[in-house]
C-alpha cells in the first residue's frame, strides 16, 4: 500500500486537472493576462512610407507610452503582395478597451501630437488607411510582452477562420498539441488572440505570431512539424471529433504574412 499511494495521488491529480495539469507550452492553467491588445495596420500613400516610419520612430511610440500605450512590437511585411514598402503593423497593449479609448483620446488631443502630425503632413497626408483590431490574450498564449533576440529573428504572422462554431475545438488542438509541437521544430510561440468583436472575427478567429531565426528555417520548422506523427495524429484525432477540417476552405482558411521588426521596435 505504501509504494503505491503516490500513484493513487497521481492519479487523483491527473483526473482533477486533466491534460491543463502542465500546458504543453510549458505552464500551468491559463497566462492570466487579462489586457486588451490591439493590432493596427497603417497603410502609407504612395511615396509616403519612410514619412510614416520616421513619425513613428521619432515621435508617435514615445507618445503612445505617455498616454498609457504599451509599445509590444512594430513589423513591416517582407513580401510585395502583403504590403511591403507600404503597411506598418503594430500591436499595442492596453489595461482594458475602456483605458484604450481614453489613451486614443488624451493621444489625439495632445498638443506634441498635433504640432508633429501637422509638420510630417507639411506636403499632404501620409496615412491612406488604418486597421484596428482589438484582441484578447488566448487562455494558452505565452504572456505577450515585447522581447529582442541577440540576433534578428523573422516574424509569422497566422490568420485562421474556423467553420461556425469550430473555435472551441481549434484552441484545444492548439493547447493541447500544437505550441510544444511549434516549439519542438524550432519555432518560437510569441502571442495568441481571439478577436473581441463580431465583425473582426469574434468567436471564429485565432490570429498569433510565430518568431523564426529566418525565412528558410521557418520552412524547414513548417515541413518538420507536419511530417511529425504526433501532429499527423492530432490532426486526424481532431478532425474526426469536430466532422471534418477546423479551418475554412483556402484562401480565408488560413493566412499567413512574414514580418521583419522595424529598428524602433521593442520586439526585434
Amino acid at each position: 500500500m505504501i509504494t503505491r499511494r503516490p500513484l493513487l495521488i497521481l492519479s487523483l491529480i491527473t483526473l482533477t486537472f486533466g491534460s491543463r495539469f502542465i500546458s504543453p507550452a510549458g505552464a500551468a492553467g491559463t497566462t492570466g493576462d487579462t489586457r486588451v491588445f490591439e493590432l493596427r495596420t497603417y497603410t502609407a500613400f504612395p511615396g509616403k512610407f519612410e514619412d510614416v516610419l520616421a513619425r513613428f520612430r521619432t515621435h508617435t511610440t514615445r507618445l503612445f507610452e505617455k498616454h498609457g500605450m504599451t509599445n509590444v512590437g512594430y513589423w513591416v511585411p517582407m513580401d510585395k503582395s502583403d504590403g511591403a514598402g507600404e503597411k506598418l503593423i503594430y500591436l499595442l497593449a492596453h489595461a482594458s478597451r475602456e483605458a484604450a479609448a481614453a489613451s486614443w483620446k488624451a493621444f489625439g488631443a495632445d498638443p506634441v501630437w498635433k504640432e508633429v502630425r501637422t509638420a510630417s503632413e507639411v506636403n499632404g497626408k501620409i496615412v491612406s488607411k488604418v486597421e484596428s483590431v482589438f484582441l484578447s490574450a488566448a487562455d494558452f498564449s505565452p504572456l505577450v510582452q515585447s522581447s529582442a533576440a541577440t540576433s534578428a529573428r523573422v516574424f509569422e504572422l497566422r490568420t485562421y477562420t474556423t467553420p461556425e462554431g469550430g473555435i472551441a475545438a481549434l484552441d484545444a488542438r492548439f493547447r493541447d498539441h500544437t505550441l510544444a509541437l511549434f516549439k519542438r521544430h524550432g519555432m518560437t510561440n510569441f502571442a495568441y488572440f481571439h478577436p473581441m468583436d463580431a465583425d473582426k472575427g469574434a468567436g471564429r478567429t485565432l490570429v498569433y505570431l510565430l518568431a523564426h531565426t529566418s525565412r528558410e528555417a521557418a520552412a524547414a520548422s513548417f515541413a518538420a512539424f507536419r511530417a511529425d506523427p504526433v501532429w499527423v495524429a492530432a490532426k486526424a484525432d481532431s478532425e474526426k471529433r469536430a466532422g471534418g477540417p477546423l479551418t475554412v476552405p483556402q484562401p480565408d482558411g488560413v493566412r499567413s504574412v512574414f514580418l521583419t521588426p522595424t529598428d524602433f521596435s521593442a520586439t526585434r
